[in-house]
């Protein structure tokens, strides 16, 4: 019988199908598997491999800026080591010995200038001012040429000090009566003119280092 002749058998072509796709079956259950377990480890790696890529970077910059240390340090200590850069603050540990020093320093400038001092007052510390600052709130007595003088020792001195608020009242004070004989003598000559006085309140502050 020839090949065109050869009949074929259904069951057995339904077995070989059944068969066949059995073992595809078999083959797809493992790779979906194996896919469903592997797909999420491959998203961790992905973003696991971001974040190394981060903290490398961070980790350079952490590098560079440790690098920078030495140099800071050195920087700091001249600071802390030019005296003539100290000169400008008040270094007291405390900000009452800032205080007391910046009365000091006002009770001398007023008293040079020839002037009366009424009374200093330190003021509170403004809370995280930076930098720290020192204030004393003064009132003195004096003529226009010793309140001149007392602007003029405090625009010279060293630490720096700055006038913060002030205020002026001033007083004309008449000569006091004379008698006739005194008259005369008077008109003879030049009259003397009436006094001034001022009463000068004033809050003067200057910076400070802080403690040590």
């Amino acid at each position: 019988m020839s090949a065109l002749g050869t009949k074929i058998d259904p069951a057995r072509t339904s077995r070989i199908v059944r068969c066949l796709f059995a073992w595809m079956l078999l083959l797809l259950v493992p790779v979906a598997l194996g896919i469903g377990i592997a797909w999420p480890w491959l998203e961790r790696l992905g973003t696991l491999d971001g974040e190394i890529e981060r903290t490398r970077d961070q980790l350079e910059r952490y590098q560079r800026l440790v690098a920078t240390l030495p140099t800071l340090r050195s920087e700091l200590e001249q600071v802390s080591n030019n005296q003539s850069f100290k000169a400008f603050y008040f270094s007291a540990a405390t900000h009452a010995l800032a205080g007391a020093g910046l009365q000091q320093k006002v009770q001398d400038m007023v008293k040079e200038a020839g002037g009366r001092l009424v009374s200093t007052q330190i003021l509170p510390s403004v809370p995280n001012e930076e930098p720290p600052t020192v204030r004393v709130r003064v009132q003195l007595q004096g003529s226009t040429d010793q309140l001149f003088d007392v602007l003029y020792k405090i625009e010279e001195a060293r630490p720096f000090l700055f006038v913060d608020q002030l205020s002026i009242r001033s007083m004309v004070q008449p000569e006091r009566a004379v008698t006739n004989e005194q008259t005369r003598r008077v008109r003879r000559g030049r009259p003397k003119p009436a006094t001034e006085d001022l009463t000068v309140r004033l809050d003067i502050f200057g910076f400070t280092l802080g403690g040590a």
